[in-house]
């Protein structure tokens, strides 16, 4: 039995997440039903994290074992591409270690945020539209407040099956890309659900003058999640990529 680790993108618009769902498709499911028509065997596929719906991936890692016969690696993401829908695209199959596992072996995983103040055609699919020009200094500036805990009860959804709220932020931060459009990037260990938008909800409170370092330490000291601000909507987000160690490609 040999492992492999696939790394994917797909825009998340039509899909209820990337974990199979009872209420609908998800990422997951497509995933699993090509590679089991091409493999022609039953395939699994075990992803980094979930994402919700609606939400994107730039670079998702899944692995999922395979017993038969070899096949080119290169071959399978051309033939996997060929049979998915135009919303999922296949960039790398790879080798593993047996046990290396595309959760439990990440060392980190990376967001991002879209944000604009501006009515977009283009870009509405991707993006939170606000109403007010966020202060990026005042949120910036909350931002280095986050790295420095690590119970985010307050940034949970709530009744989860994980058994532990503690993650470990090692960068969070906002840029302004043009006059209109500004990105939040943040990293971490592991995140929990819904963390990231709950995170950007409060943090704009931040931008609207509403809320200053005292009261974001509040908030995360509270571990409760209705002192938090409302969660951003899901449409705006990507997971941006997700880290292993060197020593688990073969």
């Amino acid at each position: 039995m040999k492992r492999f680790f696939i790394t994917l993108s797909y825009n998340g618009k039509n899909y209820v997440g990337w974990q199979i769902q009872p209420n609908g498709v998800s990422v997951q499911q497509v995933l699993q039903e090509a590679l089991s028509t091409i493999l022609r065997e039953q395939t699994d596929v075990v992803g980094a994290g979930r994402t919700d719906a609606g939400v994107h991936a730039r670079r998702m890692t899944a692995h999922f074992d395979f017993s038969g016969e070899s096949f080119h690696e290169k071959d399978l993401v051309k033939n996997l591409n060929s049979f998915l829908p135009r919303d999922i695209a296949v960039h790398q199959i790879r080798e593993v270690q047996p046990d290396a596992h595309a959760r439990f072996s990440a060392t980190s995983r990376t967001y991002k945020y879209y944000l604009t103040t501006e009515k977009d055609p283009f870009f509405h699919d991707f993006s939170y539209q606000v109403f007010f020009r966020p202060d990026i200094g005042k949120m910036n500036a909350l931002c280095e407040a986050l790295k420095e805990y690590t119970d985010f009860t307050s940034f949970s959804k709530l009744h989860t099956d994980v058994k532990t709220n503690n993650c470990r932020v090692s960068e969070a931060y906002w840029e302004q890309e043009s006059n209109t459009r500004f990105v939040f990037t943040i990293t971490a260990d592991r995140f929990l659900r819904n963390m990231v938008r709950a995170i950007v909800g409060t943090l704009l409170e931040a931008g609207r003058g509403r809320l200053d370092e005292r009261g974001l330490r509040r908030i995360i000291e509270a571990k409760d999640r209705r002192v938090a601000g409302d969660s951003a909507p899901g449409h705006a987000l990507f997971l941006h990529d997700v880290v292993y160690p060197d020593n688990i490609w073969l």
